[in-house]
């Protein structure tokens, strides 16, 4: 990685990250002189820490469905072009190993290291600079049509500049709203940005009827403004998180209704009616207890369901009170007051407003040479190598154009 520049390059890319640095060797592949900026001492920190140091690199069930934004169409051009089997051939050009997990999300056996090695080797392949610790302290497009670069490591210039500087997820690892305000500065439109993946808080005595379980876990299907995911929950000291509410949380926002299924496949009232009939005898708590974990379906007989039925035997529930008792289970209410914010999210929904760019391009629609890609931009992916996908699809689809 070099530390000098040297002027005149064909694409300039700001940020390498996934989306930077496969947009750079895309156009590097291309014959064209290619040059990456990172203000952070080293490149791809997000894909270095996904998916548990094992980077969820991708999806194979990736479709425009997976997607958030404001046009849900605008990544359909992108997605179709560069496939989650396009990356795969790379991968396994580079030997690196891999695995599905769940629902088509494929990790690396061995280390998320291997998947930013083997952007950094198509660089270096296809010559691309890539210069690190690098602050940008200003940005000018001159009258030539080239846009230069002021940085701490000198002068660059170049006719197309790609902004790949990620959201605001994450600050820690050097998330700045960078590539908002430069696309404020030429005109674009930036659409408001919020928190996404990310764990809900509870207060008030909403979390206190979960003191003390911290740490359990279970099945759930998550609905919140007619979308619903099945994934596991996970109770945390200030609320809740695990796969299925990170999914749920990008539609969710404060205010809005929250349902929780705790019998996930299957019908509560017709579960209720076979254990009632099979085990007479048994109390509800006991039932329950075998169906979840002991400690939740404690609190929740304690709390959440009808006077002393959680304590009769089955066969002394009435239909009426079955019916009550599945309306909770089946569609359990948690009223959660917010997120815990960019800290911990995984994304940032909203930003750039697909509206001013080209969906085959990516370029800007209003200043000719210039392009957004990947979390920047207004569209935000699923949790499960989702996000990662968009990332090398704009990327290509950029380098490719630039």
């Amino acid at each position: 990685m070099t530390a000098v520049a040297h002027g005149h390059h064909d694409v300039l890319v700001v940020g390498g990250g996934a989306a930077g640095l496969m947009c750079a060797l895309t156009a590097g592949q291309r014959g064209l002189r290619v040059a990456v900026v990172e203000h952070a001492n080293r490149v791809g920190k997000k894909i270095l820490m996904s998916g548990g140091g094992r980077c969820n690199f991708t999806n194979t069930g990736t479709s425009p469905a997976n997607y958030l934004s404001a046009n849900p169409h605008y990544c359909k051009s992108a997605l179709a072009r560069y496939t989650p089997w396009h990356f795969i051939e790379m991968v396994e050009r580079h030997r690196i190993a891999w695995h599905e997990k769940e629902l088509g999300q494929l990790f690396c056996d061995v280390s998320s290291k291997l998947i930013v090695k083997m952007l950094l080797d198509e660089c270096d392949a296809a010559g691309v600079r890539i210069h690190t610790s690098c602050a940008i302290e200003r940005v000018s497009l001159d009258d030539d049509g080239r846009y230069r670069l002021k940085t701490t490591h000198g002068d660059m210039s170049a006719p197309r500049l790609v902004v790949a500087c990620g959201g605001l997820s994450i600050p820690s690892m050097g998330a700045t709203g960078f590539g908002y305000e430069l696309a404020r500065r030429f005109g674009h439109e930036v659409l408001p940005t919020r928190a996404g993946l990310v764990p809900l808080t509870l207060s008030g005595k909403h979390l206190e009827r979960m003191d003390g379980l911290s740490g359990v876990s279970l099945p759930v299907t998550a609905h919140s403004n007619g979308q619903s995911f099945t994934n596991a929950m996970l109770v945390t000291h200030r609320g809740i998180s695990g796969p299925a509410i990170l999914q749920i949380s990008s539609y969710w926002q404060p205010g809005d209704a929250l349902h929780l299924d705790l019998l996930p496949g299957e019908d509560a009232l017709e579960w209720l009616q076979r254990q009632q009939a099979a085990r007479p005898a048994a109390e509800l708590q006991t039932v329950l207890s075998e169906a979840m974990p002991k400690r939740f379906a404690q609190r929740l007989c304690e709390v959440w369901l009808p006077g002393r039925a959680s304590h009769r035997p089955m066969r002394q529930l009435d239909p009426a009170q079955l019916k009550a008792i599945a309306g909770i289970i089946g569609a359990w209410p948690l009223v959660a007051s917010g997120t815990e914010g960019y800290r911990t999210a995984e994304v940032t929904l909203g930003g750039v407003d697909t509206d001013g760019l080209s969906s085959q391009t990516m370029e800007s629609r209003r200043v000719p040479g210039l392009y957004f890609i990947g979390e920047v931009v207004d569209v935000t992916g699923w949790l499960g190598g989702y996000n990662f996908q968009w990332a090398w699809a704009s990327g290509h689809a950029a380098g490719m154009a630039a």
